[in-house]
């Protein structure tokens, strides 16, 4: 199992004082959220410690998000807003990192566009965080490293500094091969790479040792874990509902284990089966499904159909009648027809999802869809996207209100924000319930009546006195 080797005086040396501060911002999806984790974590080997924010920090990050060009213009509009912070403290490092650097040509418009930045690096080398920053005070111009794909040396074993101490998230794998037409992930991201079962489960083992009692296994496509090290699966190679297996047996004070994202085209009827036999492993399943159309889901090269995707569907509520289903439907791709955004209404209907991400198309250069024709308007876009959302929330709302009244056990996360007498949690099936009680419940596994019933959320009602997790 490899692991870094940090230097823990590295920081001191780098900027001069016993306990340098780090402030990293964060862009995007949860695979970003869990690598500022494991950037903090290597920090703090080095000697960092959090700083209150971007103002007192020796050293700031941004983490970005390359996924749409909204989310590239957040993460540049923060930067811009925060450059007068390199003028009243010289020595302040300014790093550019994430998914935005590994696009064709991103690095020199970000050079461009902030020429004072000491540091730009992708998401294939953060386990070179030490040297790196060490370059970036040493070095007179802009240290660039971006690597296109993620390198022999890159450690089984990385450390993080997690963000709470109930929940964390666990990467089972790195990378997509599926290359959807309108998706940036692959250029972002890299090939697909499992990390080893044994590695994963270690971790699991000692987040369960430090009190955590929900786990979340990362990856971009974790139906396809273990393709690259165990063997194609179907031919008794060791795959996602193995690993399910082994970590719902192996995982004693772990409560709940969850996993996202899935990919249609990889997710099995075997996996199903391994997960419906799972006690801890929760009914959430998110479900990306695009589109309803054939011909659209053809130009996506999602490599399923609508046939397909249904199959699977009827596999989780046959095997899992209470399991929640969301979504993530993309509206006004290319050359979408009224006849095509009508089929992804009629599939919404037919599903009955929980809860569903829904986005208008938005153009990624060097994607395969940038380059197609028959492009929708913003206005037919927008027009498309609020029919859609309405068909989704009408049914999110009935589907909540059908709660009422019955009780769920609330894995309880905190305090609700500005409720001093608030707490909020989520059931298994990853539904926010937010119900009077207080701090001295964090932690705790209870049961709640649900009383009130929103689109999005649920409102209950403690049912008895709570249990403490073992």
């Amino acid at each position: 199992m490899a692991q870094m080797q940090i230097d823990p005086e590295a920081g001191r040396r780098i900027h001069g004082k016993p306990e340098p501060r780090v402030h990293i911002e964060t862009f995007g999806c949860q695979m970003n959220e869990h690598d500022s984790e494991i950037m903090y974590g290597i920090l703090a080997q080095m000697g960092y410690v959090k700083a209150q924010g971007p103002d007192d920090a020796d050293l700031l990050l941004f983490n970005t998000c390359a996924v749409r060009e909204s989310a590239v213009e957040h993460a540049f509009g923060r930067i811009g807003q925060l450059k007068p912070l390199k003028y009243t403290n010289p020595d302040l490092i300014i790093g550019v990192c994430g998914c935005v650097p590994q696009v064709e040509g991103q690095v020199e418009r970000i050079k461009r566009m902030f020429p004072y930045l000491d540091l730009i690096f992708g998401t294939h080398n953060i386990h070179r965080l030490p040297e790196l920053v060490e370059r970036a005070r040493s070095e007179r111009e802009t240290v660039v490293d971006v690597w296109e794909s993620m390198g022999d040396d890159f450690p089984d074993i990385l450390p993080a500094a997690r963000e709470g101490d109930l929940k964390a998230w666990v990467t089972i794998m790195y990378g997509c091969d599926k290359h959807c037409t309108y998706c940036i992930v692959p250029t972002t991201r890299g090939k697909e790479r499992s990390r080893p079962y044994e590695v994963i489960l270690a971790e699991v083992q000692e987040l369960a040792r430090q009190g955590f009692k929900e786990i979340t296994l990362l990856g971009q496509n974790v139906n396809a874990y273990g393709k690259d090290l165990y063997g194609r699966h179907g031919e008794g190679a060791f795959d996602f509902g193995d690993l399910i297996e082994l970590i719902d047996r192996n995982s004693p004070g772990i409560e709940r284990i969850r996993f996202t994202t899935n990919h249609p085209k990889d997710f099995t009827r075997k996996m199903v089966e391994q997960i419906a036999r799972a006690e801890k492993v929760c009914e959430w399943f998110h479900l990306p499904v695009q589109s309803g159309s054939d011909s659209v889901l053809r130009r996506m090269k999602r490599s399923y159909n609508r046939k397909q995707y249904l199959r699977l569907v009827g596999w989780i509520r046959e095997l899992i009648p209470d399991a929640v289903i969301t979504t993530d439907i993309i509206v006004g791709f290319p050359g979408e027809t009224e006849e095509e955004f009508q089929e992804t209404l009629s599939l919404v209907e037919e599903v009955q999802y929980d809860a569903a991400f829904m986005f208008m198309y938005s153009e990624r250069a060097g994607t395969p869809a940038a380059q197609m024709e028959d492009r929708l308007s913003v206005p037919e876009k927008k027009e498309r996207l609020q029919r859609l959302m309405e068909v989704q929330n009408r049914i999110a709302r009935a589907k909540n209100e059908a709660r009422v009244g019955k009780v769920y056990d609330i894995l309880v996360e905190g305090l609700d924000k500005g409720k001093p007498d608030v707490v909020f949690g989520r059931t298994r099936g990853n539904i926010l319930v937010t119900f009077p009680g207080d701090e001295s419940l964090r932690g705790r596994i209870v049961p709640v009546r649900i009383t009130r019933a929103g689109t999005w959320t649920l409102e209950g009602e403690l049912v008895e006195s709570p249990v403490t997790l073992a």
